[in-house]
């Protein structure tokens, strides 16, 4: 037993030359596959493509949708709205804004980006918000007559910015693509 406790003192003391480091905490690395686009078709005003890794959800009201993203946690709130002449297209959008301008008490930055296609006659505007705000992405398009269409992106997850960064992108890539494909009926 005497040698028994001596070979465990010696593999003891042997064993525990190297310096321990403590290793930095791992990132899960987020990738998702380029997105194949199919056409949203509803008896809406309105048509675009959007990607197959969103699910179509029904909303209470008509031509209210959700855009689902199971892999993200997130989701995409569309809301088209009637415009009656110039004035309603203004405050429409003025609220639209001011949605978005009531997350700086969070957001570290606020960066619209301008979208213009006369051709198909869609106008619109897409926010992109840093920081651990509510909402990452916002938009609105309208044909400045008759519609309006607005999103936002939630996630159903704590507002961390850097963790989301890559999912925020990738949405924002689809954003950027559902407002070039938008198309008024």
């Amino acid at each position: 037993m005497k040698y028994f406790w001596m070979a465990f003192a010696f593999l003891l003391f042997i064993s525990c030359k190297e310096d321990y480091t403590l290793k930095p905490l791992g990132q899960v690395r987020l990738e998702y596959p380029d997105p194949l686009y199919r056409t949203f078709e509803s008896d809406c005003k309105f048509q675009f493509d959007y990607s197959d890794l969103a699910e179509k959800r029904d909303k209470d009201n008509p031509c209210w949708f959700i855009l689902h993203y199971p892999s993200m946690k997130a989701n995409i709130y569309l809301t088209y709205f009637p415009v009656n002449g110039m004035e309603d297209l203004a405050e429409k959008i003025k609220d639209s804004e001011k949605f978005v301008h009531e997350q700086t008490v969070k957001a570290s930055y606020i960066a619209p980006r301008e979208f213009v296609f006369e051709e198909k006659k869609v106008y619109g505007t897409l926010f992109e918000l840093g920081g651990e705000s509510a909402i990452n992405l916002q938009f609105h398009a309208t044909d400045s007559l008759q519609n309006l269409l607005s999103g936002s992106v939630y996630f159903s997850a704590p507002p961390q910015y850097d963790s989301l960064q890559p999912a925020i992108q990738y949405l924002k890539r689809d954003l950027i693509h559902l407002i070039e494909t938008l198309e008024w009926k």
